[in-house]
């Protein structure tokens, strides 16, 4: 990821940043203070302060751009996947002594298809059905009760390549948040977006976002 990419995320999952950013009211330079250890850590190396500075007003600056330019709905020809029932199983590097991601990959694709498997820059991350035969998988690490989080759905969101996927991440976050339904985590594929929100939310954010696609 790029220092830019790395920006856009961390705003757009703020949402307290990022209406202050719509609506002209963050410093620059405070606000890169803030975020750089967080940037640096996910990029895993140094960054300097002015870069940061001008990926924030770069991003700002397309806000501007998006209210005066009449463009095509974000969410057009998008397609929509609910799972219910998630548990996010996330477990970090220095951990991987007692896990070997490949060997645990294997023993998933024994279980289920249906999982997603992120390697972050501290962590690896499982996001798959809450089952006890995965959780079995777990049983000889330590910290086994740490790694799960459960309560989730996914909505998984296939665009178009055409389309800009932390255009489109920012875009359903603010519809959500409109609605009183926050994101508690948002992944990148390839080919998807994934959207992860909890459990209690889930039918109604699927029914706002596919409403939105129909009026598309």
């Amino acid at each position: 990821m790029s220092v830019p990419e790395v920006v856009r995320e961390i705003i757009t999952r703020n949402r307290s940043i990022y209406d202050c950013m719509k609506m002209d009211l963050i410093n620059y330079t405070a606000l890169a203070v803030k975020i750089q250890p967080e940037i640096e850590r996910i990029l895993g190396n140094s960054v300097n302060l002015n870069t940061i500075v001008v990926a924030i007003k770069r991003y700002a600056d397309s806000f501007e751009i998006k209210d005066e330019v009449k463009e095509e709905p974000v969410l057009k020809n998008a397609r929509l996947v609910l799972t219910d029932g998630i548990m996010d199983v996330k477990f970090s590097i220095k951990d991987s002594n007692q896990m070997d991601p490949m060997a645990i990959l294997d023993k998933f694709s024994k279980i289920t298809n249906n999982y997603e498997f992120f390697r972050m820059s501290d962590s690896f991350r499982f996001l798959t059905e809450d089952m006890e035969d995965i959780r079995q998988i777990f049983d000889d690490v330590s910290n086994r009760d740490d790694i799960f989080s459960t309560g989730l759905a996914k909505i998984k969101i296939t665009i178009p390549n055409s389309q800009n996927q932390s255009d489109v991440v920012s875009y359903v976050a603010e519809v959500l948040h409109a609605n009183g339904i926050e994101l508690v985590n948002a992944f990148f594929s390839q080919d998807n977006i994934i959207i992860i929100l909890n459990e209690r939310d889930a039918s109604r954010a699927y029914e706002i976002l596919h409403s939105d696609i129909m009026r598309a």
